[in-house]
Order: structure tokens, then sequence, then C-alpha cells
């Protein structure tokens, strides 16, 4: 008897063909992501073609569709839609390649594509419509966090924190809450980073994996960006990067002369430190409850990430010290038990 994975390949692959008119194509894998989506490369016609397949009661396939639609016409990079089946979560979307940021960045690349990651990330920021889209608030922040603990701390390290350290966790959760909170209200992508971004030859970059989308703290995707979970940089160089946006987001009348250099840095390394909480437990999680180990080989990265920026910061310095004495020389890229 087929199983529900053969069931859908097949109704992918009538779908993909009835759309295309080609009872002979065939679709073979061109990535997956950390949710239930998954995407899958076809030639028709001498084009490439990408199938998304979005299972509707798992990963609605409607914000993807409306997201793109206003980056879209904002004059950003992101997949045309020739076709779309909603009640089968199914669209035939325009191929943007598969040359990943992550696979072209170099020390000699690196000013030009983030050159270009920058030019479209201010203009997401400054044409976009975004206040109507869900709010990156107090709750969203808080909730992300605390994915740590219980992932990170409890599910991996098997430590439950004591009240005295709860009171540590918390205390620090209130000061990257409060940075995050006291920034401009701006369009977020939430996952703006180098494996979502394709190297193309017009329009660098194209621009994937937007359905998320949040309204919220200004700094949020260039810490994506910039502090990549997947590709790191030296301090000094990705200091420069901030700087320059920051000036360009001065003269776009986004912030004014009050949010000077140590004023944004702050806002900066406090709201990437957020994203690398909120990751270091969620990439446990993928691994732990959803089988996806894929993502346990970079949290040595993220790990680093957190224990350098909250060392900066005195009134971090204890939380840096409680998760330094419970990883005390772990392999964080291997599973509890491995």
């Amino acid at each position: 008897m087929p199983t529900v994975s053969q069931d859908r390949a097949a109704t992918r692959l009538a779908w993909a063909r009835q759309t295309l008119g080609d009872a002979r194509l065939v679709l073979a894998p061109a990535s997956s992501d950390a949710s239930f989506r998954s995407y899958w490369r076809t030639r028709h016609d001498g084009r490439s073609w990408i199938v998304m397949d979005s299972p509707p009661a798992r990963e609605d396939p409607r914000p993807w569709l409306a997201i793109g639609a206003r980056l879209a016409a904002a004059g950003l990079h992101v997949p045309e839609v020739r076709a779309q089946d909603l009640e089968q979560g199914f669209l035939l979307i325009e191929d943007l390649g598969s040359r990943l940021y992550l696979d072209a960045l170099d020390d000699a690349s690196a000013d030009r594509l983030y050159g270009d990651a920058i030019d479209a990330l201010l203009v997401m920021q400054t044409r976009v419509a975004c206040d109507d889209l869900p709010p990156f608030d107090r709750t969203v922040l808080v909730n992300g966090l605390e994915v740590m603990p219980k992932w990170f701390l409890e599910r991996h390290l098997g430590h439950a924190p004591s009240c005295g350290e709860w009171d540590v966790l918390e205390a620090a959760f209130d000061v990257i809450v409060r940075n995050a909170l006291a920034q401009p209200r701006v369009f977020v992508h939430r996952d703006y980073h180098s494996r979502n971004l394709l190297v193309t030859d017009e329009r660098n970059p194209g621009v994937i994996d937007f359905q998320g989308a949040l309204h919220g703290p200004l700094t949020y995707d260039l810490a994506s960006l910039l502090r990549d979970a997947y590709v790191a940089w030296p301090r000094e160089r990705v200091e420069v990067w901030v700087e320059s946006y920051r000036r360009r987001l001065l003269g776009a009348g986004v912030i004014d002369d009050a949010v000077d250099a140590t004023r944004f840095r702050r806002w900066f390394d406090l709201t990437g430190l957020h994203r690398h909480v909120r990751v270091l437990g969620q990439f446990y999680r993928l691994w732990y409850r959803d089988g996806k180990p894929g993502y346990l080989k970079d949290v040595p990265q993220v790990y680093r990430y957190v224990i350098e920026v909250a060392r900066g910061y005195p009134e971090l310095a204890a939380f840096a010290e409680l998760l330094e004495r419970h990883v005390a020389g772990r392999d964080l890229a291997q599973a509890a038990g491995a």
C-alpha cells in the first residue's frame, strides 16, 4: 500500500504534468527547509521551473503568495508565480537558480554580494507596506527566547534551571526584549541570510522564504544577514557594514541623529542575540522533535555568537556564565546520547 509520502509525490507529479502540459516531465528535489514545505525542479520547453509543495494543513501557501506580491511590487527579485492550486498546496514558480549566497560568499565577493543584499534590505524597510503584518511584539519575542531553555538546556544538556538560574535567564531576556521594542518598526523578513538569498544575473539577490514576515525591529534582518548562523566574518568587517547601513538609514530618514553608532550597534548586537538564543533552541528542537539533524553542525557557530555578544555587555555577563558553565566542553554538534 502506498505511503502518505508516496501519495503526495504522485499527486504533485500529476499536477506539474497537467499544469505544464507535459506528460513526460519529471521532478527532482531542489531544496527543502525547516518546515513541511519542499521544492522540486523540472524542465519544460527549454526552461527550468520550481514546484513548491506547501501542504495546506501544515504550511498554508497563502502567506507566501501575499508577501511575495508585496516584495515584487517594490521591485525586489522574488520568484514569479506561473500557476497555483491552493486547495492542494502546489505552486509553479520561477526558478531563481541554485547558487546560494552561502556558496558564493568569500573574501573577494563579500562586499559586492552584501552590498546588493543591503540595497534590497533598504528597499524592504522603506518601500514595503508592513503596518498590517503580524507584530513582532513582546509575546513573540519572549516565546522565541524561551525555546532555548527547553530544548538546549533541558532537552540537550539535560539540565533543569534552578530558581536562581531562571532569574538570570529572565533578566537577560528582559534586556534583549526591551532592546528590540525600542527600535523603529519595519518590514522584517525574519530569515534574511545566506541560505535564503540567491545570486542572480539580474536584480541580485533573489529573495526566498519570506512567508513569515512580521512588523518588527529595524535591525533584525541586518543581524540575520551579517551574523549569519552559516557563515561568519571578522567583527571589524561586520562593524563596517553595520555602520554603513546606519548611515544609509539616516539618509533615508528612517532614523535620526539621536541614533549614533554606539546606540545602533547595541540594537544590532542584542537583536542578533535574540535571534541566536532562539536558534540555539530551535536547531535542537528540529532534531529531537522533528528528526532533522542537518542543523546540528551549525550550532557551535550560533553558540559562539551568543557568548561573544553577551560577554560584551555587563548586564548579560551572568547569562553568558550560566551557559558556559553547563556547556563545559560538550560537543554541541552531537546529539545527546550519540
